[in-house]
């Protein structure tokens, strides 16, 4: 048997009406409808979703989404979306059990600089969720998703371009501080899932990471250095191991080795990280960005396609036998 996870960022689900929703209703149903489309098809048995919407504090765009998928659906969402309303979720057909809410910065990582007025981030911009399921083999994964701070800048007043490069690399560096600080919680909170005493549950680590593969922010989840895929320490075990975290995208193959296109350049931004369990027993032909259209190339404008019936990710997808 198998056990699919399926990690993908929809762009902006809202519902018409909203700041960031589309004009009409006949786009937002068409948005949903492509999604689901996707969605049933791969059938993953969890799915990490990001930049899932809210009306009036509530995630209705989600329960919108799920009412057009096939089968059952549980669902754990973020209690902490970002200021426009953005958080993660976790959807998935197995029961879920031990959900968890991460949010605050581990101690002793301080609050780091957020503006040029002194202010500073004590916490995620939007929190974390985790959760356990049971494959149908009767295997349990612990599972995390986490949407990191954006290499989008906006600065103050709402304006997404600076006043002058001075501006830009300030605001620049702080939201460096804030995605390293992000995914330092998240591997702080991987560290702890894969301490104690055997057997340890696997974990997966998925999500819009907001940075590409050899990024520090990135590395930074994998723990202890060495065995990365395709590297000669792989298939040599070492006291790292259950410590590690392997990031899947070598296995991904050319054509589906990207999530999004940015000013005309593709990158994986989109990724799965999975511990030892996890990638000793993935179907290395399965992983990759399901891309079934054309991505659409994006620009530094965040709100520029709130009417594209669509979303500027591609959904990435692995599969374990577990």
């Amino acid at each position: 048997m198998a056990f699919k996870v399926m990690t993908w960022n929809l762009e902006n689900l809202f519902p018409p009406g909203s700041p960031f929703g589309p004009a009409t209703q006949t786009v937002y149903d068409e948005k949903l409808d492509g999604l689901a489309d996707v969605i049933n098809t791969e059938a993953p048995d969890a799915l990490a979703l990001q930049e899932v919407g809210e009306v009036q504090g509530q995630p209705k765009p989600l329960d919108d989404l799920v009412q057009r998928l096939n089968g059952n659906w549980h669902q754990r969402v973020s209690l902490h979306p970002d200021g426009r309303g953005i958080r993660v979720a976790w959807l998935s057909q197995h029961e879920i059990t031990n959900p968890e809410q991460i949010l605050p910065f581990p101690a002793p990582l301080q609050p780091v600089q957020s503006d040029d007025t002194g202010g500073t981030e004590p916490e995620m911009g939007r929190g974390a969720v985790a959760m356990t399921v049971t494959s149908q083999l009767g295997q349990q994964v612990r599972l995390i998703t986490a949407h990191l701070k954006s290499k989008l800048l906006t600065f103050p007043g709402g304006r997404f371009h600076p006043r002058d490069e001075s501006e830009r690399a300030r605001f620049a560096a702080y939201a460096l501080y804030r995605r390293s600080a992000e995914a330092a919680t998240v591997r702080t909170w991987a560290t702890n899932a894969l301490t104690g005493q055997p057997p340890i549950t696997p974990i997966v680590a998925c999500g819009d990471l907001n940075d590409t593969v050899q990024a520090a922010t990135t590395q930074l989840l994998l723990g202890p250095p060495g065995s990365e895929i395709d590297t000669r320490g792989f298939k040599i075990p070492d006291q790292g191991d259950a410590q590690r975290l392997w990031n899947l995208a070598p296995l991904m193959p050319g054509g589906r080795n990207y999530s999004r296109i940015n000013e005309g350049r593709p990158e994986l931004i989109d990724h799965i990280l999975v511990s030892e369990l996890l990638v000793k027993s993935v179907d290395v032909n399965s992983v990759g960005a399901v891309v079934t259209t054309p991505l659409p190339s994006i620009a530094p404008e965040p709100t520029a396609r709130l009417n594209e019936p669509s979303s500027d990710h591609a959904p990435v997808v692995a599969t374990f036998h577990v």
